[in-house]
């Protein structure tokens, strides 16, 4: 019986390390199905870097420390600093062990009372509620109450070692589709300085929708939010799907919080997933796509009113 001549597995699609992903369909080829956040690749170490003592050891023997464990600064549990990986900017580690990660837009008292924007404070933590990263806008008073939600803005994100690891800049352009040629775009930086892609939104004359590129300019995502961005007791989903727009591979969405907290602050909370296997790069570039979106559709100034946005 003659031998059937092996198929060449296919190429990988772009953003993907799994060479088993084929565009067009609803999870990559091979995504893992494990909980989010399980460290793979080295020998007795279990969810989250935790290892995993050996058993029997002798009496009168100490056993050596734990290693990796959840850091804990001033209350606030920080994720487990993760070891170096090749090929990946430095800081990024944590996002190669999650597919879901948490923003918490934290209430500025000073807002709430005066109506006078300050810079908004995000923490971003993984499913477990350990702090990944802290973000902090950094723009100057006069361009945040002059120019409101759609102002330029920089923003910082760090570890828990207080290194500065992604930096999100935002330029001052238009976000109506009155103005079809300077639409919104974000710039991702990993480590600061080192551009590795890019959030541009696209024209639409009803939806709200974006592309992620790379750093070379090349689209390897698309983001597309519903007709209706608005928020009446449920959540608002932005679906992250592939290239064609055939397959769904992750999802941004802006979470309920309560009416009272909805009404009288604009702190705001995100989901966000994505493939486990997504380039880290695109894994920050999403994270800056989060940030994008609240800024144009879920930002107010002080007399409560959007200022932003195309769909309100």
């Amino acid at each position: 019986m003659a031998m059937q001549a092996h198929k060449p597995a296919p190429a990988p699609a772009p953003g993907f390390s799994n060479a088993n992903y084929e565009p067009g369909n609803q999870v990559p080829y091979g995504y893992s199905q494990q909980a989010p956040g399980a460290y793979q690749g080295v020998a007795g170490v279990g969810n989250y870097g935790f290892q995993v003592p050996a058993m029997g050891v002798p009496a009168g023997l100490a056993v050596p420390p734990i290693q990796n464990q959840p850091v804990v600064k001033e209350g606030t549990i920080w994720m487990p600093v993760p070891p170096p990986l090749p090929n990946c900017p430095p800081g990024l580690e944590y996002l190669t062990q999650i597919d879901q990660i948490l923003i918490h837009q934290q209430i500025e008292l000073l807002e709430i009372l005066t109506g006078f924007e300050t810079n908004n404070k995000y923490e971003i933590k993984n499913t477990l509620g350990q702090r990944v990263y802290f973000a902090a806008e950094d723009t100057d008073c006069c361009t945040r109450n002059c120019c409101g939600p759609s102002r330029p803005f920089t923003l910082r994100i760090i570890d828990n070692l207080g290194h500065e690891v992604i930096t999100l800049q935002r330029p001052l352009r238009c976000s109506s589709c009155c103005f079809p040629c300077c639409l919104q775009e974000l710039e991702v930086q990993a480590p600061p300085g080192t551009p590795v892609g890019y959030v541009v939104q696209n024209w639409h004359a009803c939806l709200p929708k974006f592309t992620i590129q790379d750093e070379k300019r090349m689209d390897i995502l698309k983001i597309t939010g519903p007709c209706v961005v608005c928020s009446c007791g449920g959540d608002i989903n932005f679906e992250v799907k592939s290239v064609d727009e055939t397959a769904t591979v992750g999802r941004i969405s802006k979470q309920w919080t309560g009416f009272l907290k909805e009404a009288f602050t604009d702190a705001d909370n995100f989901g966000i997933t994505f493939p486990m296997d997504l380039d880290v790069k695109m894994k920050a570039v999403m994270i800056g796509a989060c940030f994008l979106i609240d800024f144009m559709f879920f930002e107010y100034t002080g007399d409560n009113k959007q200022q932003t946005g195309v769909w309100q």
